[in-house]
């Protein structure tokens, strides 16, 4: 018997992702359960006053987001606009001018779809902190033990392409 290409939002098994006192998240898989290789998608709850992830962009990845339920803020480059349910955000793909971070109002919960494509490799960049990340092997998002390379640094710390080659 095949699985049926249709997803009840009801039905679906949230777990939860936190860290610190700033981030959490409930997620449930859309998309690659139901085997979309070039397409992400996932449902998220962020409980009040909570962000999901770092402030961030995408060098490779066009992100998209469907806010079902609730209130809260989005942080895009250097501007900031209030999302509700009902509004769809798009951040493409891009630098620190196309960073992004939704946070849910403190009144309560947001519920949205993310929507990706799914490149890779990607590079990620974290205009706050300033860190780089790199995915090769899975996109953001996708099969963690299919990374041929995942790799987290500070930009501060880059050396020149030459450094350490034997070059005599």
């Amino acid at each position: 018997m095949s699985v049926s290409p249709v997803v009840k939002l009801s039905e679906l098994a949230l777990s939860m992702q936190n860290r610190g006192s700033r981030y959490a998240v409930e997620l449930a898989p859309i998309a690659a359960p139901l085997g979309a290789e070039r397409l992400g998608a996932r449902l998220c709850v962020l409980p009040a006053g909570k962000s999901a992830f770092p402030f961030h962009c995408h060098h490779a990845n066009d992100e998209l987001f469907v806010i079902l339920d609730g209130a809260g803020t989005l942080r895009f480059g250097d501007q900031t606009h209030p999302v509700a349910a009902g509004e769809v955000v798009v951040c493409p793909a891009g630098g620190a001018e196309t960073a992004h971070q939704l946070t849910a109002s403190a009144d309560g919960p947001m519920r949205y779809l993310a929507i990706s494509t799914m490149n890779e490799p990607d590079a990620m960049e974290y205009p706050d902190s300033g860190k780089v990340t790199v995915f090769a092997g899975a996109a953001p998002g996708g099969d963690k033990a299919a990374r041929r390379l995942a790799l987290t640094v500070r930009a501060a710390d880059a050396v020149d392409y030459w450094e350490g080659e034997a070059t005599d």
